[in-house]
């Protein structure tokens, strides 16, 4: 298997399960002016990461990716063998990606959206506002527990990459504290410390 990603960004998520199911596999950086050409754009038409090869398989996507590098490696246990709970841990994953994950494309993208710098600010404000109030409700979640589905799984790294980027921008999340001892117990994790470094993050 094959991981293109650029440091930091979401792929960061499935670095920590690559290295989480121990198998053998290569990751390779993708600056972002290399996103728009046409090599990557073969694996790739929307020009993003992360991507995941695997044989012939070309798979884009974060939520796609992670469940089938957890389904391919069940030994791995980071994904429930029974349907209740692998409905639990799909929930969360698309909480994740496509609630959490979306607010930050306000924050980072807003160049994509408006040029008028006031309004920047706005989209700004409002992502930020957006993630405050659903990393409350993931905070809630996370009460009495070590994981956010109760038992490790790949909605973790993926909570963990989202929170990194929050951090980066100075949001406050001090008031969500098993949030923060969710994510503190993840910076000592022997994986999430091994594809942090080789993405040369801090």
């Amino acid at each position: 298997m094959k991981l293109y990603y650029m440091a930091g960004a979401c792929p960061l998520a499935t670095h920590i399960v690559l290295e989480w199911v121990g198998q053998p596999y290569e990751a390779q950086a993708v600056s972002r002016d290399k996103l728009k050409e046409p090599e990557f754009l073969a694996l790739n038409p929307v020009g993003s990461v992360p991507v995941l090869t695997d044989g012939d398989l070309v798979l884009t996507q974060s939520s796609a990716i992670l469940e089938y590098v957890a389904e391919k490696y069940p030994e791995a246990g980071l994904m429930p063998q029974d349907i209740k709970g692998r409905a639990d841990t799909r929930r969360w994953l698309a909480f994740v990606n496509a609630d959490l994950h979306k607010s930050f494309s306000l924050v980072f993208g807003k160049a994509a959206y408006t040029s008028d710098a006031a309004c920047q600010e706005q989209l700004v404000a409002g992502g930020k506002a957006q993630a405050m109030r659903l990393f409350g409700i993931v905070d809630k979640q996370l009460e009495g527990k070590e994981w956010v589905t109760g038992t490790r799984s790949i909605v973790d790294p993926y909570l963990y990459t989202v929170m990194r980027w929050a951090l980066a921008v100075k949001m406050d999340l001090s008031g969500f504290s098993n949030l923060m001892a969710f994510f503190n117990r993840m910076n000592v994790d022997a994986g999430v410390q091994a594809a942090v470094a080789a993405e040369g993050l801090q």
